[in-house]
């Protein structure tokens, strides 16, 4: 199997390592005829790109592709999921000037509000010492994500399951009505591949990326590939894999 785009690289404008134009050449070496730039939204507290910074990568990215004509460069944004109602960290404004719209829940990002604070922050939290809680709380954060997905055109979901506690096949069954597609994290490992098996069973289609934050990982695809070919997902339901 062969992936042919990268769609979640970050860069220095959030917690990279390399410029926009490093992660190209890195990916135009590997081969590869697409990549998405997706640093952070603006609610992370540590690493979120603003709207400025968000217009000014627009620009260097327009720059770039009269530069690199061979490879198909877009910008994207890893939203942050930040309350209990599906909102995410993007204005619809900014949302207009992008190519490609991840969501992923991240412990950096800023709550919308008090009750999104408690019930996914505070509350997944305590869930690791109190086990009565784990229940409960895969329900909210599923229902959140699945919120998020019918409120806005979202293109990813990015690494569900690994920051907080999913139920697969309800939110495989939410992003295949959608259609919106589930990623298979070659950094973080998830989807896993029990989950992988769940949401094929819920007509999902995937994106297999690196979540590179040094140019020298965009491209790296191995442990998203083993994933996949262990639970028998076939190019056609990849996006970003030549059939």
């Amino acid at each position: 199997m062969q992936i042919f785009g990268d769609y979640h690289t970050h860069t220095i404008y959030s917690h990279g390592k390399g410029t926009i134009k490093q992660n190209v050449e890195s990916a135009i070496k590997k081969g590869l005829k697409e990549i998405v730039i997706s640093d952070h939204g603006p609610g992370h507290v540590f690493y979120g790109v603003r709207s400025k910074k968000l217009k000014k990568m627009r620009e260097e990215i327009e720059r770039l592709k009269k530069e690199y004509p061979q490879i198909k460069i877009m910008l994207g944004v890893e939203a942050n999921l930040i309350s209990v109602d599906g909102d995410i960290d993007v204005n619809y404004e900014d949302i207009k000037i992008l190519d490609k719209l991840l969501v992923g829940f991240h412990n950096g990002a800023m709550p919308k509000d008090f009750k999104s604070f408690y019930r996914l922050y505070l509350k997944n939290k305590l869930s690791n010492i109190i086990p009565s809680l784990k229940k409960e709380c895969r329900m909210e954060n599923t229902k959140a994500l699945i919120k998020a997905i019918n409120k806005y055109d979202i293109d990813i979901i990015t690494h569900p399951g690994a920051k907080i506690d999913i139920d697969t096949r309800e939110l495989a069954r939410a992003a295949a009505k959608k259609g919106t597609v589930l990623e298979i994290n070659s950094s973080h490992g998830y989807m896993t591949v029990e989950y992988v098996k769940i949401a094929m069973e819920e007509g999902a289609y995937f994106a297999i990326d690196s979540d590179a934050h040094t140019p020298e990982n965009v491209g790296n695809f191995e442990k998203g590939l083993k994933i996949a070919k262990e639970a028998g997902l076939s190019a056609d339901r990849i996006i970003n894999a030549l059939k």
